[in-house]
């Protein structure tokens, strides 16, 4: 994930503009992973910086601090955020929680339970803010990998067309799949169906988050699947900062999720396509 330079970069950035916020305050860093963000943060200045990683990487964190020089400011913690415990309550909480489409396989809950027993009132959360978009798209690559097994007779002389249906069962019937998908791909402005303020979110809202949307297609087309996105928002002393996993915006690792029609619709300019999109607890 570090050489995701878009996600590293906005968490940089968004850690140094709260500079003031930082400067002689004490951190949280929940899922420290290898550290780098509890870095940045004792690099804006931070008096003491608690990396908390439950996983083996935790070593290589002791190392890399060490490397850079800031073991009296960064002191990384193995563990799980609901276990450990920490010596004093923290002024800023510093995270990289998100998961695919936001919410999947994701470390909120752990954020939430941080939030509520080691912030003190008045505290920064970094990121402090999400949202939840959609929009409907024709996947050509589906269509690809489903016409393949049409082709395979012609190629190597052996008839497999019966491997459509099988193809399009393994496909359709997954909740969710992680792919690239282009701006040409999508039929529609994006409609935002969800909001996460991290001050107030709580894990019983987690349970259940669904919301409403509403397109309007560009054109003639034919829409297979609906794509879901997030973007996290960085509050500042000036200009929020906003890292965005949307299809317009440059490539990162969350990629976007699709979630395919069991049949395709054909639509037209200005077709309208309404729905709820919900993601309950038991999806993960």
């Amino acid at each position: 994930m570090i050489a995701d330079t878009i996600r590293t970069n906005t968490y940089r950035l968004g850690i140094l503009r709260n500079r003031k916020a930082m400067e002689g305050k004490v951190v949280l860093d929940v899922g420290a992973g290898t550290g780098v963000l509890s870095i940045f943060c004792a690099q804006a200045g931070a008096r003491k910086v608690y990396a908390v990683e439950a996983s083996s990487i935790v070593e290589q964190a002791v190392r890399i601090v060490k490397l850079n020089s800031m073991e009296d400011r960064v002191e990384v913690i193995k563990g799980t955020l609901e276990t450990v415990d920490l010596p004093e309550q923290v002024d800023v909480i510093v995270s990289e929680w998100m998961g695919y489409a936001l919410l999947h396989e994701s470390m909120l809950n752990s954020v939430i339970f941080a939030r509520d027993k080691w912030l003190k009132p008045g505290g920064l959360i970094l990121p402090d803010k999400a949202e939840l978009f959609i929009a409907p798209i024709n996947d050509l690559v589906v269509e690809d990998r489903l016409n393949f097994w049409s082709t395979v007779k012609s190629q190597y002389g052996v008839d497999m067309s019966s491997m459509t249906d099988f193809a399009k069962k393994c496909i359709m019937n997954r909740d969710i799949t992680v792919n690239l998908v282009t701006v040409e791909d999508v039929l529609s402005h994006p409609s935002k169906f969800a909001d996460l303020d991290l001050y107030t979110v709580t894990m019983e809202n987690l349970r259940s988050v669904r919301g409403g949307f509403r397109c309007e297609c560009f054109g003639s087309s034919s829409i297979n699947a609906f794509c879901v996105w997030f973007a996290v928002t960085f509050a500042g002393e000036d200009k929020p900062l906003v890292l965005s996993t949307s299809p317009f915006s440059p490539e990162t690792h969350w990629k976007q999720a699709v979630l395919y029609l069991d049949e395709a619709v054909d639509v037209m300019q200005d077709t309208k396509s309404t729905g709820t999109r919900r993601r309950e607890e038991e999806d993960d």
